[in-house]
């Protein structure tokens, strides 16, 4: 049964008052237009993938090319081939006195911290990872909360009792997924078979296929990616095999992402909201507001995570869903960060 369904709930209002809520506050929380920020710099650095991963990176992107539009200000973005390209992309922005850049990942928290340790009259910003500096803000999400009602709605939507989690590198970050996703699934139905595979990779969509594949071949009949654009690979798979008549599933990561790959293999998507965090720390800083040295984290509570609108999940699943979330922003259930 096809359903639109928020999970989210409107977030960009509670994001606003999180964010500010870490630096004591900003009253002006509106969105801004016109050429206020016409005068403001404003880079991105990757970490791995492209800027177009249908993941993260996109997201952020897209959310700082939305800033450019609103306010005016100039922004660009620096491609990472490879880890060696990191910091000189970092040194970049900084050395060309570029009013604030953004670190992309965690895969990077080494890189930004040197980086802002060398130059400490640059602004700085790391999503999904904690820099502990006075010139640098960190925003990480509580992806196991979210990733818990993905294992809600996997286990209780399988048909073949046997679901599956397709992680990229094994991560601090990636594991916390894994944990709620299992979590989620056997707190829903304690006699499901979870089965994991990492692929080790973020960028390789060829290896994710074939690791799809593995699992398909498993039995398993849904599966949840944390891969970036490696998870590209399972969607291709799960297409190839509902072509052959297959009743199998993805759930998707950090942005809709049926509205890539379609709503005919997409369960639904655990989304990160990157983007209206990463919009929010652009125009705090457009306000004079920058919560250097501060750090928030967010989750269920503050939606800053959760699962998308666009779904194929039943009613009764979803309100099963809805019951385990209030439970988790009620404090009632603590969900676990490793597996």
């Amino acid at each position: 049964m096809k359903k639109l369904y928020s999970i989210l709930g409107s977030s960009l209002l509670v994001l606003s008052l999180a964010l500010s809520g870490c630096g004591g506050g900003n009253k002006d929380s509106g969105a801004p237009t016109g050429d206020t920020g016409k005068n403001l710099k404003i880079g991105m650095v990757t970490a791995a993938g492209t800027v177009n991963d249908n993941s993260f990176n996109q997201m952020t992107w897209e959310s700082l090319e939305k800033f450019h539009k609103d306010t005016g200000a100039e922004v660009q973005y620096l491609q990472s081939g490879s880890d060696g390209d990191i910091i000189p992309n970092l040194t970049q922005f900084v050395k060309d006195k570029w009013d604030l850049t953004f670190g992309v990942s965690f895969l990077m928290s080494d890189h930004v911290e040197k980086v802002a340790k060398e130059n400490p009259d640059a602004k700085v910003a790391i999503i999904d990872s904690v820099v502990d500096l006075p010139n640098v803000t960190s925003i990480t999400f509580k992806e196991h909360e979210g990733s818990y009602l993905a294992g809600v709605a996997a286990a209780l939507s399988s048909k073949t009792g046997k679901i599956g989690f397709m992680g990229g590198v094994g991560t601090p970050v990636i594991k916390r997924f894994e944990a709620g996703f299992v979590a989620g699934a056997k707190a829903a139905k304690p006699d499901i078979k979870v089965v994991s595979i990492y692929t080790g990779a973020f960028d390789k969509p060829d290896l994710g296929k074939s690791t799809a594949s593995t699992l398909f071949n498993q039995g398993v009949d849904i599966v949840f990616h944390a891969a970036s654009s490696t998870g590209d690979g399972l969607f291709n798979e799960a297409k190839d095999r509902k072509a052959k008549g297959e009743e199998v599933w993805v759930i998707g990561v950090d942005m809709d992402q049926s509205k890539i790959f379609g709503t005919d293999i997409t369960l639904t998507s655990m989304m990160k909201r990157v983007d209206e965090a990463t919009y929010r720390v652009a125009t705090d800083l457009m306000n004079g507001k920058f919560d250097g040295g501060k750090a928030v984290s967010l989750g269920l509570k503050e939606n800053g995570v959760g699962l998308a609108e666009s779904t194929n999940i039943s009613e009764d699943v979803w309100k099963k869903i809805e019951e385990f979330k209030q439970k988790i922003v009620n404090g009632e259930i603590t969900v676990p960060e490793t597996v």
